[in-house]
């Protein structure tokens, strides 16, 4: 008789492969670690193969789990896009888009990019959540994303089955409310010397560029603010606490939603963004769009 698949066992197994231990597996469940390695255990044996074997601290996939978690992934995809066109018979028809944002990444070029997502023949409807790099990457691995918009490429040391998209390298520009401006605008770049100034953290790439370029120019801005959110770094800069960096390309965003004014364009100095996708067999047509997306299609009205 031929044995039949539990899914439960299946899908077990596959948030595993994931996390690549168990322990990390049942903290991300919210299911007793015995709970997960009892269930991985039945499915080997009710397959006759091992799928995992220790290494280190964790668990490698054997031959015969690096085969089932192909097949694994499929399914899975497979039933998440059945929810999602189920689902959506209620939503006026719209194909859900689930996007993971970087909180490095500024909110405005998100926008920028998720509408030209939206621009598709099929009305998207987009699901969005901020988060730390890392945990959006274990999110789009295990499909709970469709995309994830970031400042960063995904390193070449990590085993997810993900993969970077550049979507180009935009100038960047510094700005700050008409007072400041008019102040640090005569004399730029100098100027910048002890000026008040709003930075990204220091784990953010813009920033090791910006800290670069100044010590190049032996300028030493007083940093008055270090932010991991743009949206707020820019919001403390309409306030008039201090300048702050954007994209050169989003200067009328700039000055209409944070009431700043461009002081001056930083030399040799762009901020870079990526898109980064899962390996799935079946293309969501809105990530595609995003993956193709070229600069003057972003910033089109």
């Amino acid at each position: 008789m031929t044995a039949s698949l539990n899914y439960k066992h299946l899908y077990y197994f596959w948030v595993v492969a994931k996390e690549g231990s168990i322990t990390r597996a049942a903290d991300r469940l919210g299911i007793a670690v015995q709970t997960i390695s009892g269930q991985v255990g039945t499915l080997e044996k009710s397959l006759g193969k091992a799928l995992f074997a220790p290494q280190g601290r964790g668990l490698a996939l054997t031959e015969a789990g690096r085969r089932a978690l192909g097949f694994a992934d499929q399914i899975f995809l497979l039933g998440e896009q059945m929810l999602d066109v189920l689902g959506d018979s209620d939503a006026g028809g719209s194909l859900r888009l689930t996007v993971g944002i970087s909180d490095a990444l500024p909110k405005l070029v998100a926008y920028r990019l998720l509408n030209v997502a939206l621009r598709q023949p099929v009305p998207m409807r987009p699901v969005c959540f901020e988060g730390k790099f890392e945990s959006l990457l274990a999110d789009l691995a295990l499909h709970k994303l469709d995309v994830v918009l970031t400042d960063r490429p995904v390193g070449t040391a990590t085993n997810l089955r993900v993969f970077s998209h550049s979507l180009g390298e935009w100038d960047i520009m510094i700005y700050g409310v008409k007072a400041l401006a008019e102040r640090y605008r005569t004399g730029f770049p100098a100027s910048l010397d002890g000026a008040p100034m709003l930075l990204p953290t220091r784990n953010n790439a813009l920033r090791g560029r910006l800290d670069q370029w100044f010590e190049a120019k032996s300028i030493r801005p007083k940093v008055v603010g270090e932010f991991e959110d743009s949206a707020l770094l820019m919001t403390f800069g309409r306030t008039g606490q201090g300048l702050f960096p954007a994209p050169a390309a989003l200067a009328r965003d700039v000055a209409e939603q944070f009431d700043a004014e461009a002081v001056g364009k930083i030399p040799g100095v762009q901020e870079h963004f990526y898109a980064i996708s899962g390996e799935r067999k079946i293309k969501h047509p809105a990530v595609e769009a995003i993956l193709s997306a070229t600069r003057d299609m972003v910033f089109q009205p």
